[in-house]
């Protein structure tokens, strides 16, 4: 028996409307209204033609009513020969075993990056104490190859749990986390640092970060954004305690302590999640081929996601980088201002999950574009005159809440335009080319202080216009998606 098997469009681009046929299987694809002949015996082709044409190239198939382009799935269970555990049906969405996944995953971010969203903490007491002899931008190298690293290391790592699953990828990225902290804790010249801190720690980080996303997506389809939004929601609650504890904990029992403290509570957090995260999918190891990183960028859609990522990237860390220094230069006392980083990580939870929230209901796309727009806006309309505590305590928290929603958004755009069995490769690709703007942002932007004789207007205008850039991006992967309807659930 074989199938004929109509595209619709649906959450990743497609649905299955099945009906059954005698003798060959027919894929019917509206935009060109042609068909060809898939081989029986290989049932991944059938899939293949799914993932390839129908979710990278959304407006294949028949309309729907209304234009929306992300109506649940049609059929009630996968064709014959469909590799087990993808067709949308069979997605959980639910249930204590995918929430405890969930759970797992918000103690990853927590340990990965919410520690990287606390390093403003680090540039302002390097640049006072161990490493006040070099300048903020040599300085902001430490923390600028720190997140370098951890999202650099994506294509590598999101191969690997394509191979072999998330399991030894946890327990490895525990084990250099926690070490390359320690080892940080003992460290006093700038090399020891940027070893450490700067390589050995994010590497590990990384290996956490990576598979708790791509593990997550396995589980929720119609609510992936909203399940992405509470893992994301860990990176904030991490991005407040761990300023907090080093600003407390440094007076009382120093910075090496400080250090230990703050890698055993990651090692703890991370016993959970080694626990609970799981795939529900098996691993799908095949070899090693490079262009399975360079092929996404291909399609049209992941192409302007990246690139508009990208953009973002050069202007959000720099307010969570320098927000603490420009405060003190306008007059706010240090111990205020070592709360900013806390308040921009504790908003950005809200950031995080509702926009997830709000995405599975209107479209993903269409938040992605309207939070990257508010957050060039806020930077250039609020950041740049704000001269006393009380605007820069407002910006701080409306940026939280803005490029909070990046963070947990971006996700969920990859998986809507791809196969989720390559979610990790895909995801690696992204991450390891915005990592290119990660690294140098921070050294631009003290660069660019330093230029203006300490003034951080600079600094402002190019955080600005690179997240309106980002959004300009996100706008046009939004008209490619889904057309120019602003009623379209894209």
């Amino acid at each position: 028996m074989s199938w004929s098997s109509k595209y619709s469009q649906d959450e990743r681009g497609y649905s299955l409307d099945q009906t059954t046929r005698e003798g060959s299987i027919h894929s019917h694809v509206s935009s060109t209204h042609s068909e060809k002949r898939l081989s029986r015996s290989n049932p991944l082709d059938y899939y293949g033609k799914i993932s390839v044409e129908a979710m990278a190239l959304p407006q294949i198939g028949p309309k729907r009513q209304g234009g929306d382009v992300e109506k649940g799935p049609a059929s009630k269970g996968p064709p014959p020969g469909m590799p087990p555990g993808f067709d949308p049906s069979q997605f959980p969405d639910g249930g204590l075993e995918a929430w405890m996944v969930i759970a797992g995953g918000f103690c990853c971010l927590f340990c990965s990056f919410g520690w990287i969203n606390c390093i403003g903490v680090f540039q302002d007491y390097y640049q006072s104490h161990q490493l006040a002899h070099l300048s903020p931008s040599t300085i902001a190298w430490i923390t600028s190859l720190e997140t370098f690293m951890m999202f650099a290391g994506g294509p590598v790592i999101g191969k690997l749990y394509d191979n072999y699953g998330p399991r030894h990828l946890l327990i490895t990225g525990t084990i250099l986390h926690v070490f390359g902290l320690m080892m940080t804790s003992i460290s006093y010249k700038y090399y020891q640092f940027i070893l450490a801190q700067g390589i050995v720690s994010p590497i590990g980080a990384s290996m956490i970060f990576y598979p708790a996303l791509s593990t997550a997506m396995t589980w929720f389809f119609k609510r992936r954004a909203l399940a992405l939004g509470v893992i994301a929601s860990g990176s904030s609650f991490g991005g407040v305690i761990f300023p907090i504890m080093v600003e407390q904990l440094v007076p009382q029992v120093g910075f090496g302590w400080t250090m230990r403290i703050c890698a055993f509570l990651i090692l703890c957090m991370m016993i959970i999640a080694n626990l609970t995260v799981h795939s529900r999918t098996p691993p799908n190891p095949r070899p090693l081929v490079l262009m399975e990183f360079v092929r996404p960028l291909k399609e049209l859609p992941f192409a302007l996601i990246t690139l508009g990522s990208l953009f973002f990237f050069f202007g959000m860390f720099l307010p969570i980088n320098y927000i603490i220094l420009q405060a003190m230069r306008d007059g706010m006392s240090a111990r205020l201002a070592g709360y900013l980083v806390p308040i921009l990580n504790g908003v950005s939870l809200f950031g995080r999950i509702i926009p997830g929230y709000v995405a599975d209901k209107v479209g993903r796309f269409n938040v992605m574009v309207t939070m990257c727009f508010f957050t060039g806006i806020i930077v250039l309309a609020l950041w740049m005159p704000a001269a006393s505590n009380a605007p820069i305590i407002l910006f701080t928290a409306l940026y939280g809440f803005g490029s909070g929603a990046f963070i947990s958004m971006s996700p969920s755009l990859i998986a809507q335009v791809s196969d989720v069995r390559q979610i990790g490769v895909r995801t690696g690709t992204l991450y390891a080319i915005i990592s290119v703007a990660a690294l140098v942002s921070n050294p631009i932007g003290g660069a660019l202080v330093v230029g203006m004789k300490g003034s951080y207007v600079g600094l402002q205008v190019f955080c600005g216009v690179m997240c309106l850039a980002g959004g300009a991006m996100m706008l046009a992967a939004r008209i490619v998606v889904g057309g120019t309807s602003l009623k379209k659930k894209v």
